[in-house]
């Protein structure tokens, strides 16, 4: 009798998920400290079912005559060993409890946290009346449109570059540095400005016949700024400029992206059971093929996405593809490698921990709970599920969902709904379109535009700096010495637009900037402060741990060195 009740006291204290099938209905039960499951059924198998919890939280039971020193002993143990992955570990959240206990068909694709922080697409079960982005957020239905990241980066390389146009330059006590181009096109007597501030390039175009005489730079920036307060700008007049500015107008884009794909198996809730998966199924194999096609590292010469292509330290094959102009790799964490003894699988984790979106395959009923993978980049992730269609159990179907964080707005294209696709054409279309387009959407978040404002600040601080003294050598100024006229071509190189490159590249632009004014650079401890040639000019993100904002200058450069921090 004794014993019986101390088994039921170990089983309500133990914090654990159970899925399973009872009567033809899927249900969850959630048991935690102290709770217990009132008149709710319980399956006589739960006990045996039950998934451990976060090492951290867990306790030996040992029989009453066990010495109680040894008892404190493996706990001390057991929560050293366990201590940096519950960092990693979520549970599942207590509110959705009742909620899923009166579901009679299939778990949902996606959970959402405990706390919150993530919108869920398709809401759960009418928790919300609109889905995050239907047609009442001005999204059109079956409208696979990619987004544009900047829409006005080219106006300059397609309105300017082909024409006569001026520059110029000028530090407002207020704005900071501006640059300022305006082109007179005579065939529609046109007078076109772009004033290139910290914040953002303003664009506009105004009829000759406004102005009875051509109106001067300062009064063409405070036509487009009422903010502007300089007296004077001064004339740009290295023969090279158009090719800075072109860099820095489009230093957002870029025509190659990289996400990551994981592996959820059936009873798989935490992220070292995703990541430690090696062996893969033929349905997983099958929705690779949708993605792309399998390619060797070894001397690949296209997007390579941060992947070894010359001593396969990341692997021997992966998943590639070219899709409407754009080059995608993607990182899937079965072809990473896999590291015995680690249960965090770093190695796997630090290529799709860096990724901003993500894609899940789940085999089985086990849903995806939105904060399971702990990563300070991954924003959004596109859960897909094989089933059959109950009308026709021969045919193939697949279910789509999508989670992001809070801060990310909507973006297109519309899930169906049902959102179940049938086509493989038609699937292939619908995920790459919402891969991208969801990057492009997490661009828009709190933490990544903090970091984009900080990097448009730092590029536009080089493109001035680099202009001025390249003028100035022009000109025959004896105060600047004579400068390496190759720097131009290196610095056009770079502009291959990835995200975290181009903060990278905006410290090394003006360290390089400084030295050529001769201000001394503060050297630091790190050797990562020095700069890095990226192969190929490739746009590949490595990103650091924290927002750039948060840092000082010394912290910056180190934030923007090569090494991969998840």
């Amino acid at each position: 009798m004794e014993r019986e009740k101390r088994n039921d006291m170990s089983f309500s204290r133990k914090r654990s998920f159970t899925f399973g099938a009872y009567g033809g209905s899927h249900f969850l039960v959630y048991s935690v400290d102290r709770f217990t499951c009132g008149d709710e059924t319980r399956p006589e198998t739960a006990e045996e079912n039950l998934l451990d919890s976060p090492a951290g939280d867990r306790k030996p039971f040992l029989p009453a005559s066990s010495n109680q020193r040894d008892t404190e002993l493996f706990e001390i143990i057991e929560k050293l060993q366990g201590s940096r992955i519950d960092e990693q570990r979520c549970e599942f959240p207590l509110p959705l409890k009742s909620q899923l206990l009166t579901i009679g068909a299939d778990l949902p694709l996606i959970l959402p946290p405990k706390l919150g922080g993530y919108w869920v697409d398709p809401p759960l079960q009418r928790l919300v009346d609109v889905s995050p982005t239907s047609s009442h957020y001005g999204f059109v239905s079956e409208c696979y449109d990619i987004m544009e990241r900047d829409r006005e980066a080219k106006i300059y390389h397609k309105f300017f570059r082909s024409r006569y146009h001026h520059s110029f330059t000028a530090v407002d006590p207020a704005l900071g540095p501006l640059v300022l181009s305006v082109c007179l096109e005579e065939e529609e007597s046109k007078l076109r400005v772009i004033l290139r501030m910290k914040e953002c390039s303003l664009h506009g175009a105004f009829s000759v016949s406004l102005f009875p005489n051509i109106p001067s730079a300062v009064e063409l920036a405070k036509m487009l700024c009422d903010r502007v307060t300089v007296s004077k700008f001064e004339v740009v007049s290295y023969l090279k400029a158009p090719e800075l500015i072109t860099t820095f107008d489009e230093h957002r884009v870029s025509p190659n992206f990289k996400f990551g794909v994981l592996y959820q198996r059936d009873r798989q809730f935490n992220e070292e059971d995703i990541l430690s998966n090696n062996e893969e199924s033929e349905e997983f194999k099958e929705l690779l093929s949708i993605l792309g096609e399998t390619i060797q590292l070894q001397g690949f010469t296209r997007f390579r996405g941060g992947l070894d292509v010359c001593h396969g330290q990341t692997g021997s094959e992966a998943i590639f593809t070219s899709f409407h102009g754009r080059e995608i790799m993607f990182h899937v964490a079965t072809k990473l490698p896999f590291t015995d003894g680690d249960p965090q699988q770093l190695q796997r984790k630090r290529h799709i921990g860096n990724d901003i979106v993500a894609l899940v395959y789940q085999e089985g009923q086990s849903p995806f709970l939105s904060d399971v993978i702990k990563s300070h980049f991954l924003h959004c992730f596109l859960v897909v599920r094989r089933i059959k269609r109950a009308e026709d159990t021969s045919e193939t179907a697949y279910e789509v969902s999508v989670t992001a964080r809070e801060d990310v707005p909507p973006f297109g294209p519309v899930l169906p709904d049902p959102p179940i696709f049938t086509d493989r054409a038609l699937l292939r279309e619908f995920l790459l379109t919402k891969l991208i387009n969801a990057e492009i959407s997490c661009y828009k978040a709190q933490q990544f535009s903090r970091l984009e404002l900080r990097t448009r600040s730092l590029l536009l601080e080089s493109l001035h700096a680099e202009l001025c003294t390249r003028s100035q050598c022009m000109m025959g100024d004896p105060s600047i010495a004579s400068l390496p006229s190759s720097e131009g071509p290196r610095v056009v190189s770079e502009g291959s637009g990835g995200f975290i490159e181009n903060f990278k590249r905006a410290i090394r632009v003006r360290s390089h900037s400084f030295e050529t004014l001769g201000v001394p650079r503060r050297i630091g401890g790190s050797a990562s402060q020095r700069p890095k040639t990226e192969k190929d000019g490739e746009g590949d993100r490595s990103p650091g741990p924290l927002p750039a904002d948060s840092l000082g200058p010394s912290e910056i450069r180190d934030q923007a060195s090569p090494q991969e921090d998840t």
